[in-house]
């Protein structure tokens, strides 16, 4: 798979639930953290995204922002 977005994070899903629109997938990114995506249930059923399955977490935005207390 070759993407120009830059943020491109490997990783492994460990857990998924599949609900009746949506489905929220957690990866555990190399380094331990872990990072949580929300994607459409007919995207994870197409991708057949399963508990162990090597991703890469894609990250492409035109803002992000920076807080600070």
């Amino acid at each position: 798979m070759r993407l120009s977005a830059r943020n491109q994070l490997p990783g492994t899903i460990t857990f998924i639930e599949v609900g009746s629109a949506m489905a929220t997938v957690v990866i555990r990114l190399e380094g331990g953290h872990e990072m949580v995506s929300v994607i459409t249930k007919d995207s994870a059923e197409r991708l057949s995204l399963a508990e162990g399955d090597a991703v890469t977490a894609v990250i492409k935005a035109t803002e992000v922002m920076v807080g600070k207390e």
